[in-house]
């Protein structure tokens, strides 16, 4: 998920399928798997009952069945799940690098502002003063703040997501408007100024 820092209200998702771990190692002998997450909500997303899909290869024995989730527990800051029929570590190993899917829906979306999933944004016209100047072709998520990723005709620019440097997000038309610092956009010329 993206966050952007103040600003507008982020509109309500639409019903998709969001990668939200991938298995890395079986842990224990009771069928424990330590997650990668994807998520900013594993409690939410891995709730006991919750299904997921399951992205394997077509000759896994596991292929095209779900898991459905029995608990979720955390070592040493670790998130490890267990799953309903995975009950040694035997069958735990088969799983190990799946990638887990859930469908979500505006129920379980973030109640927060200024947030949108990923692939809400991917694919955006990036505008500046109504002119388009790129397309965003992905997010960085760093520590400090969210990094927009825009190609544009002079290769690929970073841009800090932040109110003051992208002022509108409208996925509904399909761009995004930004204010960039000077020279961020401009094309520059031999001797190193802008255009």
């Amino acid at each position: 998920m993206s966050s952007r820092k103040g600003g507008l209200p982020a509109p309500k998702p639409q019903r998709v399928e969001l990668r939200v771990a991938r298995l890395v190692k079986a842990h224990g002998l009771k069928g424990g798997l330590k997650l990668e997450l994807y998520t900013d909500s594993p409690e939410l997303r891995f709730q006991p009952g919750a299904q997921l899909s399951m992205q394997v290869p077509t000759d896994s024995p596991w292929f095209g069945q779900q898991l459905t989730v029995r608990e979720l527990k955390f070592f040493n800051a670790q998130p490890v799940a267990f799953f309903e029929g995975v009950d040694d570590r035997t069958q735990a190993e088969s799983l190990v690098k799946a990638i887990l899917w859930v469908e979500d829906d505006s129920d379980s979306a973030p109640a927060e502002d200024n947030a949108w999933f990923d692939h809400q944004l991917v694919g955006l016209q990036v505008r500046r003063g109504g002119e388009q100047v790129g397309t965003l072709v992905r997010v960085d998520h760093l520590p400090a703040q969210d990094l927009l990723a825009v190609e544009t005709p002079q290769g690929e620019v970073l841009l800090p997501f932040v109110t003051a440097f992208v002022p509108e997000v409208n996925t509904e038309d399909g761009y995004i408007a930004i204010t960039p610092p000077g020279g961020l956009f401009e094309e520059v010329d031999a001797d190193g100024t802008p255009d």
